[in-house]
């Protein structure tokens, strides 16, 4: 019987390989599960068995014998990812080649107003519109902003659910399997999968959006801290500037640096009168003021620019402390990417130590927008062992009653 549960257990090691390569070897599954060719062999043949691997051909070689290649199949399962933000949901839907197989949709949501039940109802909505089954969507992983232990399912910031954690509520109701995680956080796991950490084992993930997120990567691994709520970089109190942050302390980068603050500015700068472009608008918002950067409006490209320069300031600490290979800009904001990078790299010039800056390279992600949501779908991916975990209790059960 304990041979059943360590077959589940290396089916799960070789689908959560596979979805991250388009097509691997027998032999990259042995050595990616730990087992000998012919015992990773035997795991491909049972996955094909249960429809979730197919042969992909020959690969190319440089002699001797061409290996057999193997890939996911892509459309026999599906992913739901839910990106939060402070006043947007997003939701896409992926296959298991993580390429989206739905149009990503986007609502107004304010998180401070925003209830389980809101989500819940929009999710439900979107997988019907999609026309995919429910027995075939393998999870649904949700990442959004605040305190989040992902162990316990439950975020302390926002969408109390009471007496019952937030993933058994949506559990409940969805009648699907829900993982949930912070929103940098799942942007490093996107990163370091698909994007610009790949092949880094220590990296800094800044999340530039609404507020300044952190996810970071030390030794290869997504570090949480001790108790799983590293990464506020938002919250270094940097500036002192009177302001209040949300958080309830004053001077925080995110009163200076965040899109929230970008904005406040901007309407502030126009109603005293500042030309710009941006008077246009009926409404300033976010991606009002990137538009106008990108054309070169003078007050947005300032607007940012001052921001960057402070990110920077915070970023000379930040690698100081974890002397980072690289420090890659992604989310919302990074689509502006070389608008942040002078200022930046001033700031980091004027407050670094040289010989430890002349280490670290800065980068702007090329998953953009789209970070978020794949990191969402690398969370349920990353517990696909969970996902095998009712199959293994019940192993185990009988087991104990054979025993």
């Amino acid at each position: 019987m304990s041979q059943n549960i360590s077959a589940l257990v290396n089916n799960a090691k070789a689908i959560k390989c596979l979805y991250y390569n388009e097509a691997l070897s027998s032999s990259d599954i042995s050595s990616y599960i730990g087992k000998s060719i012919p015992h990773a062999i035997k795991v491909l043949n049972e996955l094909i068995k249960e429809g979730y691997v197919i042969e992909k051909g020959y690969a190319s070689s440089s002699g001797g014998r061409k290996p057999l290649q193997y890939s996911l199949i892509p459309d026999t399962h599906y992913i739901v990812s839910v990106a939060v933000s402070q006043f947007y949901i997003q939701i896409g839907i992926l296959d298991m080649n993580n390429r989206f197989v739905a149009d990503i949709v986007q609502h107004k949501l304010e998180l401070y107003n925003l209830k389980a039940d809101n989500l819940i109802t929009e999710i439900e909505k979107y997988i019907a519109q999609s026309g995919i089954d429910n027995s075939k969507i393998l999870g649904i992983g949700v990442t959004m902003p605040g305190f989040i232990d992902p162990v316990k399912g439950i975020n302390y910031t926002h969408l109390d659910c009471k007496d019952v954690s937030l993933v058994d509520y949506m559990q409940q109701a969805l009648s699907l399997p829900v993982f949930i995680e912070n929103d940098s956080t799942a942007i490093a796991l996107g990163e370091q999968k698909f994007g610009a950490a790949m092949y880094q084992d220590d990296a800094m993930v800044i999340n530039l959006g609404w507020g300044i997120g952190l996810g970071m990567i030390v030794n290869g691994e997504i570090f949480r801290g001790h108790s799983g709520l590293a990464g506020e970089f938002s919250h270094i109190p940097l500036i002192k500037n009177g302001k209040l942050c949300k958080c309830g302390k004053h001077g925080c980068l995110e009163t200076e640096a965040s899109l929230i603050a970008i904005i406040s500015k901007a309407n502030e700068e126009i109603a005293q009168g500042q030309r710009s472009s941006l008077a246009n608008y009926p409404t300033i918002d976010a991606d009002a003021i990137i538009n106008e950067a990108v054309k070169g409006d003078m007050l947005s490209v300032k607007l940012i620019s001052e921001a960057a320069y402070h990110i920077g300031q915070c970023l000379a600490i930040l690698i100081h402390i974890m002397n980072p290979a690289i420090i890659i800009f992604s989310g919302k904001a990074s689509v502006i990417g070389r608008l942040w990078m002078a200022p930046i790299q001033q700031a980091i010039n004027e407050h670094c130590i040289p010989r430890l800056a002349a280490y670290t390279e800065l980068v702007i992600s090329n998953l953009n927008s789209k970070a978020q949501l794949i990191g969402g779908a690398v969370l349920v991916v990353e517990n696909i062992g969970k996902l095998l975990g009712d199959k293994i209790e019940a192993l185990n059960k009988e087991l104990d009653i054979n025993q």
